[in-house]
């Protein structure tokens, strides 16, 4: 089957209810993929939203639009008649809490995908809660613990579009192509541990998502206003939070402001700043090295923790994890016009999509530390690939979308798994959903490590004996 096939093929049917929460930029460039890919009546979608964005995009499909923002008080009272037992929701929203809608899914025996954890508005700056509680970390922990008291229930993705979402399966991918051109052949692994076991057994220090983002548009960013192309809520929601990565066993040096959890898997760390305000050295094949923010995302946590080896109890082997985020130069523009303001979010905003003229994406999982050196495998997606591919998406957008689309896909395929994250389901059938929208997905060795050419300014950020090892984080 090639490529225009695969993009018309159906994926799955299905009966039920579907509900939108949030229809921003993700929602209005998901809808069309799932319209294109699950049999499902038009009739049985509804777009549930705090605003007025998306409705010339939702009726312009005939899909029924309702503006009715969900709050603490008002959430049994609005989603009862939206959804009963075997309906979906899809959770595309923000400053709404994810726990709150997870917890209402998982009771109610209703499908649930977000792609990321959300809390209720204010949350993240919330300077009276403990930085800890303000962190992924915490917010994954939370969920956990609801996916533990209702095994078996319907299914419950978290953290499911590209980033988290597709990163986790490129990082098995790529783990698997290593492997096979160190060994030859090998069995694909059979659950955690096996995974684990294999990313030991190569010697993989460090993974990063490493995320170059070069799309320009016209007109650029202007004073006072945050310009990106995704989601702005989301990114300046995140990018305050403070900075966390996954921790592995083999870091000597510990960050001047670092901290640790006292509670729950113990795989991440967090810094006692905002993730927009430090830098990190990374590489993706066509860019090449590159400064990226050290954003909070779910996948440095989850990763770490899924591929940390136990024995005793005591964990042996994890590798570090963490986001290298560049976004397009307009969002970094604007994240240093926030940043002058202490970090208070501009007054305006803008998504970018039809003014994008030129650029790439390129999105993908660095695994470092192996006998091979460092090796990145993802997506290179640029606007002109994305826009014939799918409409309402830019290359940044798309990448996330069939990220939910293939996830939804595999939820509907496994109905009662009850909670799990993207590192605990089938890597290989949300890929082949995936890849025909992802450009050109891509597999590359690099020589490079985090103290190549890095210049005198990073004289005391790595130690030299082993590049693997972060000696300190810096603002550069």
């Amino acid at each position: 089957m090639n490529d225009r096939e695969m993009q018309e093929k159906k994926h799955a049917r299905f009966e039920g209810r579907l509900l939108f929460v949030g229809f921003g930029s993700i929602g209005q460039g998901t809808l069309p993929l799932i319209l294109r890919h699950i049999d499902m009546p038009r009739d049985r979608i509804t777009i549930l939203t705090a605003d007025e964005r998306g409705r010339k995009e939702a009726e312009d499909y005939g899909i029924t639009f309702v503006v009715n923002p969900i709050r603490r008080e008002n959430v049994e009272h609005v989603l009862g008649p939206l959804l009963s037992r075997g309906d979906f929701l899809l959770n595309l929203s923000v400053d709404v809490s994810s726990t709150v809608l997870i917890e209402y899914c998982l009771r109610n025996g209703v499908f649930y995908l977000d792609t990321c954890i959300e809390p209720w508005h204010g949350m993240y700056t919330d300077g009276s809660l403990p930085l800890a509680s303000r962190s992924n970390y915490g917010l994954r922990e939370e969920a956990l613990a609801l996916g533990r008291r209702y095994p078996g229930a319907a299914t419950v993705v978290i953290t499911h579009g590209a980033n988290p979402g597709l990163i986790s399966h490129w990082v098995k991918q790529g783990l698997v192509n290593i492997a096979r051109d160190l060994m030859g052949d090998i069995d694909i692994p059979r659950g955690r541990e096996e995974w684990a076991r294999l990313a030991m057994s190569l010697g993989v220090k460090t993974i990063h998502c490493a995320e170059r983002d070069t799309q320009l548009a016209d007109p650029r960013k202007r004073r006072n206003e945050f310009a990106n192309t995704w989601s702005v809520d989301g990114f300046v929601s995140e990018g305050r939070q403070p900075a966390e990565l996954g921790w592995g066993t083999h870091e000597k040096h510990f960050p001047g402001d670092g901290e640790r959890h006292d509670f729950g898997c113990g795989a991440a760390i967090y810094l006692q700043r905002p993730g927009m305000s430090v830098k990190v050295r990374s590489w993706t094949p066509d860019e090449g090295p590159y400064h990226g923010f050290l954003i909070t995302h779910g996948e440095a946590i989850s990763i770490s923790d899924f591929l940390t080896v136990r024995e005793n109890g005591k964990a042996v082997y994890r590798p570090t994890c963490h986001y290298a985020y560049h976004p397009c130069d307009d969002a970094v523009l604007s994240n240093h016009e926030m940043g002058g303001k202490n970090w208070v979010a501009q007054p305006d905003y803008r998504i970018f999509m039809d003014e994008i003229f030129e650029g790439v994406d390129e999105l993908g999982a660095l695994l470092m530390g192996h006998p091979k050196g460092a090796y990145w495998y993802g997506s290179r997606l640029s606007i002109e690939q994305a826009r014939r591919l799918a409409p309402h998406n830019n290359a940044t957008s798309l990448q996330v979308v069939v990220g939910v689309l293939g996830a939804m896909v595999w939820a509907l395929e496994n109905p009662s798994r009850g909670m799990v994250e993207p590192d605990e389901i089938d890597y290989r059938r949300v890929l082949d959903i995936a890849d025909p929208y992802l450009g050109d997905v891509v597999g590359k060795y690099s020589d490079w490590t985090p103290i190549k050419d890095r210049g005198w300014l990073f004289a005391e950020d790595v130690d030299p004996s082993d590049p693997w090892q972060f000696k300190n984080f810096r603002v550069t």
